[in-house]
């Protein structure tokens, strides 16, 4: 991993663990909670190129591991196939307007690969994508202020907002995104089951 996406990780981080302080008790992310697990969601080429990085760690660390990864990776591809919205050989989603609508609809319940079902952990968390990272507080979005589902029970808008998590200020991961795709030519989204089970 490149110095720039260690800083980014660490930014990110940071803004995490600082969502979390103002938040206290209305943020009840914790290891087994695997609300965020479930449902695909797009991913760019410098997640993708983290997530394949981490799984060349896991694979070094616990090679059993990381075969029970990439085979439920490579069961969930089968499963997800027929009515994937793209290029089924290159994993790559379809872009526009009508891609999104069919996107939002695809493959809502189910789990990510890397979701360990017996510990309910991540098998790749330190490599995990950036909406895995920012999953929970309050983020600003075009939607408007986004937070997870379970948290923030009680809260009101004003309290909510007072949490919100700016996890990337000065905009890295454009600049890093760009930049990857500069280098290695891979342009365009994907999912996780296809980053992992190919």
């Amino acid at each position: 991993m490149s110095r720039a996406n260690q800083r980014l990780i660490q930014i990110v981080d940071a803004a995490l663990a600082e969502a979390g302080r103002k938040s206290g008790d209305w943020l009840v992310c914790r290891p087994g909670c695997t609300q965020c697990c479930v449902g695909v969601f797009a991913i760019h080429q410098l997640d993708a190129a983290r997530l394949r990085q981490g799984m060349t760690d896991l694979q070094r660390k616990s090679p059993e591991r990381a075969m029970r990864v990439r085979q439920r990776a490579r069961e969930a591809v089968a499963r997800l196939a027929e009515h994937f919205p793209g290029d089924v050989e290159t994993g790559l989603l379809d872009e526009g307007a009508q891609a999104e609508e069919q996107f939002a609809e695809f493959a809502n319940n189910e789990p990510c690969p890397a979701l360990d079902p017996e510990t309910g952990l991540c098998e790749l968390y330190q490599a995990r994508p950036m909406t895995c990272r920012v999953f929970g507080p309050p983020v600003r979005s075009e939607g408007g202020l986004g937070v997870c589902e379970l948290c923030y029970h009680g809260a009101t808008d004003a309290e909510i907002a007072a949490c919100e998590m700016k996890a990337d200020p000065d905009d890295l991961e454009s600049q890093l995104l760009d930049r990857i795709e500069k280098t290695t030519g891979a342009r365009g989204e994907t999912i996780v089951a296809f980053c992992l089970g190919r």
